[in-house]
């Protein structure tokens, strides 16, 4: 049996733009492009890989801890839900 996969809390969504499902989010830790990220919450808990990330609408390849970093969203998530990154 293998182990489950570990997951450490990286940043929160600090907003939600339902119209383009783009989240913003505020990071802890580093985030990059093809990362594995766990979306928890009291309604949210799903799981998607980054496959494009903007700063201050620019194309980055990565997000520093301390950068609001804009993110699409394969479904609706909430002001405050956790951003956890697969290991």
């Amino acid at each position: 049996m293998s182990e489950p996969s570990e997951e450490r809390l990286i940043g929160k969504v600090s907003h939600y733009f339902s119209k383009i499902g783009v989240a913003v989010l505020d990071l802890t830790q580093t985030l990059k492009v093809g990362d594995s990220i766990h979306i928890k919450g009291h309604t949210t808990d799903f799981s998607q890989s980054v496959t494009s990330m903007q700063i201050e609408h620019k194309t980055v390849e990565q997000g520093k801890p301390g950068e609001p970093v804009a993110i699409k969203m394969d479904q609706a998530v909430r002001q405050g839900d956790q951003v956890f990154l697969k290991g």
